[in-house]
């Protein structure tokens, strides 16, 4: 593959733009649950099993949309002789956008696709890199192995401190069906290490014309659960032209061990990331996703002709529980979303439960290296949305605070609030204190109150914490720590470590 024909991803190629427009017909494309996997058939001569009866899905419930927005230009660029930019992956974190992409810089070495990084304080732009440059390359071929030549496609999740990227990796510009997804670590972002081998090939369940392989990969993590969406142009399930979107998931972001793939009876374990592929969710290329938590359903985007199209797929994606919505204008590749560090959709501080803003970088033209670039935003919000619904949807509340029936106000944590005397106390420990309390809050458990003058104590290194009814509430150290404890008429009293450790930790206020 030649530096100007637009990296690993370019082998789709000729195909893309028939592909997706194919993808965008109902009868392509539509997801549609199918309760019966292919590998589940009774084996010949065996009396078929009885059949229960099964209760048709819920009705979809439609959402409305309001504040579509779009930046003013591109928002972020490789800089130097980058000839594309595509294909981003997006953080929120502590307020700052941080954005890696692929691209490909002449001085990063070997001369293949680069993992680019830039950071913003909008989505907006403009992205540039920490040293103040258009962007850096974090991650290129590694000159041998599966990835030698080419790394492309990021997702980027961060799981307990450690960052995790998924990419496609390429040895060559003649994929011959060889591409497929590598995964990286990092404690920053921007320093990776490798982890070996590839992670995810093609299974070969299909010989296409479409030779790409598999990749296109994004990650996200739900409830001790790496997830890992992808494409495969062999497989069973992909379309006439390779299009389709795969997932596994593991316990293990390596997923060297105990490996489940979403088949048409739902997630069953597989010896390996190679197995059947006999289920896709959406017809189409080089598509991201995320988690909602208030609506407990995932949201796939992925480019159609009305622009970058989302399609919902409850939890066990039994179901599709909302009709697609559109983000409309031009593409030509990769909408990236702009997600929390777990992948999951950030939660909106005016309405975490009726609210969920929708941010993607994609694409927008077909450049001079006839590759996609020039990254622009665009985004929309879903409005009056059915969300926390049921206690597990209540954790989009998470950091909220909402009026309590004993004229306080309760503080959702996990699972519970913590009911607090003192307004200023609350304003000071929560995200928002919201002015209608939401339903499900009612099903919460009281796990802790906070009366005013409640015992305060001071660890050796700092930290504050409340002890309330003998168990220790962790404050942490800083400022705000400090204002609670004030706010809160509680003097502190030092103790030793021995001492602090000595009581029970059972939950921690901070933000």
């Amino acid at each position: 593959m030649s530096r100007s024909d637009g990296g690993a991803a370019r082998l789709l190629g000729v195909v893309l733009a028939v592909a997706l427009t194919a993808a965008c017909a109902p009868s392509a494309a539509e997801p549609v649950p199918d309760p019966v996997a292919s590998g589940d058939a009774a084996p010949p001569g065996a009396a078929a099993p009885a059949k229960s009866p099964v209760a048709p899905p819920p009705r979809p419930v439609a959402l409305a949309t309001d504040r579509a927005r779009q930046s003013a230009g591109v928002v972020a660029h490789g800089g130097g002789d980058a000839p594309y930019n595509y294909a981003p992956t997006l953080l929120l974190e502590g307020g700052k956008h941080r954005m890696w992409w692929c691209s490909q810089l002449g001085a990063a070495q070997p001369g293949g696709d680069d993992v680019l990084y830039a950071e913003s304080a909008g989505v907006d732009g403009p992205f540039t890199a920490p040293d103040g440059n258009p962007s850096t390359p974090v991650l290129s071929g590694s000159t041998a192995g599966f990835d030698a030549m080419h790394t492309c496609d990021p997702s980027v999740i961060r799981v307990d401190g450690t960052y995790y990227l998924y990419y496609t990796g390429a040895e060559r510009d003649d994929h011959a069906n060889g591409s497929a997804v590598g995964v990286a670590t990092s404690k920053d972002g921007l320093t990776w290490t490798r982890a070996g081998q590839a992670i995810v090939g093609p299974s070969h369940d299909v010989l296409r014309d479409n030779v790409y392989g598999a990749g296109q990969q994004s990650a996200l993590w739900l409830d001790g659960w790496f997830y890992l969406m992808f494409t495969d142009t062999t497989a069973e399930a992909a379309g006439w032209n390779g299009a389709g979107q795969f997932v596994l998931r593991s316990r293990d972001p390596l997923f060297a061990s105990g490996v489940q793939a979403l088949g048409r009876s739902g997630f069953q374990q597989v010896p390996d990331t190679r197995s059947r592929r006999t289920r896709s969710v959406v017809d189409a290329f080089s598509a991201d996703w995320m988690y909602v938590d208030a609506l407990q359903a995932f949201v796939i985007a992925h480019s159609t002709e009305e622009g970058t199209t989302l399609t919902f797929w409850n939890k066990d994606f039994t179901a599709t529980p909302h009709p697609r919505v559109h983000i409309p204008g031009p593409w030509r590749e990769g909408p990236g979303l702009v997600r929390t560090a777990l992948g999951h959709a950030p939660v909106s501080p005016e309405d975490p439960c009726g609210r969920v803003a929708v941010d993607v970088v994609r694409a927008t033209v077909q450049g001079p290296a006839n590759a996609p670039t020039d990254l622009v935003h665009y985004g929309l919000d879903l409005a009056d949305v059915p969300g926390c619904a049921t206690k597990e949807a209540a954790r989009a509340l998470r950091g909220f605070a909402v009026p309590s029936p004993a004229n306080t106000t309760d503080l959702v944590l996990d699972g519970g609030v913590v009911r607090v005397e003192r307004r200023s106390v609350t304003d000071r420990l929560a995200v928002r204190v919201l002015d209608r309390r939401p339903p499900v809050v009612d099903h919460l458990p009281v796990v802790a109150e906070v009366p005013a003058g409640a015992e305060a104590v001071r660890a050796p290194d700092g930290r504050l914490g409340l002890v309330l009814a003998d168990r220790l509430w962790v404050l942490g150290a800083g400022e705000v720590a400090a204002q609670v404890v004030a706010a809160n008429s509680s003097k502190p009293t030092a103790v030793t470590e021995e001492v602090w450790d000595s009581y029970e930790e059972v939950g921690d206020l901070r933000r």
